[in-house]
């Protein structure tokens, strides 16, 4: 499998409305916002994939992880997630993943935590997500040099 060649940008809030659009052809219910970090994928000036970054308190939440529906396993989630691993990601960053892909977020260096593991902040947030039906797996970002 040959990963096809991306360029990453830093999403400026102008281009939000590609951005909603996007989500709402692959992840119907995300809801990206303008305070929000976005990073895309693109390919031939076209969006392949697309994460944001959500801060809340003094942490972040890594959210809305999507890939265009076709492109699907051919390692351009896995790009993007290098991307941010080496320009985005700090220690203590953190995701709420699906049980399926823990696997894939633990490349990335992150790690699975328990609930009583997480900041308060967070932690209310994950039991709302659960609450709602949601199963999501919290983990925590750590660096290469912790």
């Amino acid at each position: 499998m040959q990963i096809p060649i991306l360029h990453f940008e830093h999403v400026e809030t102008l281009k939000l409305p590609l951005i909603k659009r996007f989500y709402k052809q692959h992840y119907p219910s995300a809801k990206p916002k303008s305070d929000e970090l976005i990073i895309a994928a693109y390919e031939n000036h076209h969006i392949k994939a697309v994460v944001r970054f959500r801060s809340i308190a003094d942490y972040r939440l890594l959210t809305g992880m999507a890939v265009v529906s076709d492109e699907r396993s051919k390692g351009i989630g896995q790009a993007l997630l290098l991307y941010c691993k080496k320009n985005i990601l700090k220690h203590n960053d953190y995701c709420f993943a699906y049980p399926h892909l823990t696997s894939f977020y633990t490349l990335g260096n992150f790690y699975t935590q328990r609930p009583d593991q997480l900041p308060a902040e967070l932690r209310t947030l994950l039991k709302r997500y659960q609450a709602s039906g949601k199963s999501l797996i919290p983990m925590m970002y750590k660096d290469d040099l912790c």
